[in-house]
C-alpha cells in the first residue's frame, strides 16, 4: 500500500490508498473531485472506497461525482449517516473495516464534531485523522465538548510511535507559530520548525507527521489535564 497526497480547496488534503496488486484505491476525504480524477486517470487506477472522517462539506465534496464515476463505496460512521451524502456502508466505533486488500480500524473521535471518526491502517501504522489532530495543532470544538476532544486526542496518544499521521488541512507552520510562543525551550519543536521552513520551501506537504514527533512537539499533546488543554485551545482560538 501507498499513500497520494492530493492538494483540494484552498489547503485541504484528501489522501489515496493505493493497492498497487489490485490497481484500486481507496480515497480518504475527497474534498473535490477534480484533483483525484485527474490523478486516478493519469495513473489508470480504479476508485472502489471513500472514507469519510467526518460531515463537513470540505471533507464530502467529491462524494457524488466520484460515486457516480467509478461506482465507488462510500463508507462513513453509522451516526453521521444522514450528513454523509451517498453512503452506503456505516460503520461504529472500534470496528475493523475491510475491503480487498485495505483493512482498518475505525476510532470514534467527537469534539471536532459528533460524529468524527479516524481510519487506522494499522498493518502499515498509518492513520488518517481528519480534522481531529493536525500536524502540531488540533481541530476547533464545533459540536463537542473540550472533554471529548482530549479524551479523543488521548485515544490517538496510545497508538505506536512510529504510526503517521496523515491529517486533514496544511495548518502546520500556523500551529507552529503557537507551539513556539508556549513552549519556546522545546528544541525537539525547533528542529520540527526548521524541517517544516525547509519543506515548505520547496513546495512539500508537511504531512505525514509521525506520532513519536507529534508527542514531542504537539503542545495539545503535551496537555496533562483537561483544563490546561482547555486553556490552550482557547488561546489558539484567538491566535
Amino acid at each position: 500500500m501507498r499513500v497520494e497526497i492530493i492538494s483540494c480547496l484552498k489547503d485541504n488534503y484528501s489522501y489515496l490508498i493505493v493497492d498497487d496488486n489490485n490497481n484500486s484505491a481507496c480515497v480518504i476525504d475527497p474534498s473535490e473531485s477534480k484533483p483525484i480524477i485527474d490523478f486516478l486517470e493519469n495513473k489508470n487506477i480504479k476508485l472502489n472506497y471513500i472514507l469519510n472522517t467526518h460531515h463537513h462539506y470540505d471533507h464530502i465534496g467529491g462524494n457524488k461525482d466520484l460515486k457516480k464515476k467509478y461506482k465507488s463505496v462510500v463508507v462513513g460512521f453509522k451516526e453521521d449517516s444522514d450528513r454523509i451524502p451517498e453512503i452506503d456502508i456505516l460503520i461504529d466505533n472500534n470496528q475493523i473495516w475491510k475491503a480487498e486488500n485495505f483493512e482498518a480500524k475505525i476510532i470514534h473521535v467527537p469534539g471536532h464534531t459528533s460524529g468524527h471518526i479516524c481510519f487506522h491502517f494499522f498493518k502499515e501504522k498509518l492513520i488518517f485523522t481528519g480534522d481531529t489532530l493536525f500536524s502540531l495543532g488540533c481541530g476547533r470544538i464545533f459540536e463537542g465538548s473540550y472533554e471529548q476532544m482530549f479524551q479523543s486526542l488521548n485515544k490517538i496518544k496510545v497508538l505506536p510511535k512510529e504510526t503517521k499521521i496523515y491529517c486533514g488541512h496544511e495548518y502546520t507552520f500556523n500551529n507552529a507559530k503557537f507551539c513556539k510562543k508556549y513552549d519556546s525551550e522545546n528544541k525537539n519543536l525547533q528542529k520540527k520548525i526548521e524541517k517544516i521552513e525547509k519543506q515548505l520551501e520547496n513546495g512539500i506537504p508537511t504531512i505525514p507527521s509521525t506520532l513519536k514527533e507529534e508527542l514531542e512537539c504537539n503542545i495539545f499533546l503535551k496537555a496533562k489535564d483537561i483544563e490546561s488543554f482547555t486553556k490552550l485551545r482557547d488561546l489558539k482560538d484567538n491566535f
